[in-house]
């Protein structure tokens, strides 16, 4: 999908919002100066029908490689079941310029700064959450909403201003939204998910390839574009 041309939306890079958070950030500019060390920026075109939202950044991963889900456990996931799907194209190299591009969808993050042991906070998830609502008001032609979490599901929920008893998480549950739109929900891509069981690699690729199918019908009943 092409990108509309809008400005970026999201947190400046020092986001001074949530004190707990700067201190964070701080601490690993000081530690790590060569990693990104700010609020990751969402990766993927405006104009992506799929958004993918997860809890927050990894410090070794988004935080360190300025890129959702780039670097840890839970790209390794992630990725190669977006590229399964066509919801991506290349190859992930774990890194920012890895040249993997993704197609039709876009990623954030509840949470835009890495917070101490991977675990925000009430306040934190309030905080960033208007940047949740610009980034999805900011996306004309979105269709599907994939929640990674209950964090990030009821982040998602309470952002559209719907209420969560209505809208319980489950993993592989597709509820109806306004506007035609979809929340899916997964258990996040996290290593102990994975290693527990929780989740397991079928289940995850189960979930996508449910919304390509839906993606898929969506395009198939869309009128043909005028001939010019």
């Amino acid at each position: 999908m092409a990108d509309t041309g809008q400005e970026e939306p999201g947190p400046a890079h020092d986001c001074p919002l949530c004190p707990r958070l700067v201190d964070f950030r701080r601490e690993n500019r000081a530690k790590f100066p060569d990693w990104y060390n700010a609020p990751v920026p969402a990766f993927g075109a405006i104009g992506a029908r799929l958004l993918v939202v997860g809890l927050a950044p990894g410090l070794r991963g988004a935080n360190r490689t300025g890129r959702p889900f780039t670097g840890d456990y839970a790209g390794d996931l992630l990725y190669p079941t977006l590229l399964d799907h066509g919801f991506a194209e290349g190859a992930y190299g774990a890194a920012a310029d890895d040249g993997l591009r993704l197609v039709d969808c876009r990623i954030t993050n509840a949470v835009r700064c890495v917070p101490p042991e991977n675990k925000p906070v009430g306040r934190e998830i309030g905080a960033c959450r208007s940047y949740l609502e610009d980034e999805i008001a900011a996306m004309p032609n979105l269709k599907v909403i994939v929640a990674l979490g209950t964090t990030a599901h009821d982040s998602v929920v309470r952002t559209l201003g719907l209420r969560r008893a209505a809208l319980p998480f489950g993993h592989g549950r597709f509820h109806d939204l306004p506007d035609s739109q979809v929340l899916a929900d997964s258990y996040h891509c996290s290593r102990y998910n994975t290693n527990t069981g929780r989740l397991t690699p079928a289940m995850f690729d189960a979930v996508f390839a449910e919304i390509r199918r839906r993606l898929d019908a969506l395009s198939a009943a869309a009128p043909p574009p005028p001939r010019s």
